[in-house]
């Protein structure tokens, strides 16, 4: 059924059960995994010049390090790809070019929770993609408390 699965993240702690459930299903499947990590240029142009050397190093960074996390949380085998762009417009993409059959992320990302239903970018990815999109929501500590019950 799911023979290519793609993970999005950002590192996030939502993005961190995203993946559990990803390599979850991706090892029922006996899926290929692939991570992808979207550095977001529009982060990057609203920020002051003299900042934006550092910053595209940080995010960069920041991406060798989400998708380490992604690896190190496997015994399989995860292609890695960091891709620079408008992130749901990115990872619609990068799932049609790996010919995925479903793509797995967070519902809450680095900006964090702004009162709306899904993040912009799991939005755009649900509103975009002609894949299945897996969204994961990030539990609240009562929940996880109970879960490990």
């Amino acid at each position: 059924m799911f023979d290519t699965v793609v993970i999005a993240t950002d590192g996030s702690d939502s993005a961190s059960r995203a993946v559990d459930v990803a390599l979850d299903v991706a090892e029922k499947f006996d899926a290929e995994v692939h991570a992808l990590y979207v550095v977001d240029r529009g982060d990057v142009a609203a920020s002051p010049d003299e900042l934006r050397k550092e910053l595209v190093d940080a995010l960069e960074a920041a991406a060798e390090e989400a998708l380490d996390d992604v690896r190190d949380r496997t015994d399989g085998s995860v292609e890695t790809a960091v891709r620079n762009g408008r992130p749901g417009a990115e990872i619609t993409q990068y799932v049609e070019e790996v010919d995925a059959d479903v793509v797995a992320l967070g519902t809450r990302g680095r900006h964090g929770d702004h009162g709306f239903v899904l993040g912009s970018v799991a939005e755009a990815v649900v509103r975009r993609c002609d894949r299945p999109v897996l969204t994961v929501r990030q539990l609240d500590d009562a929940e996880v408390a109970a879960a490990d019950a």
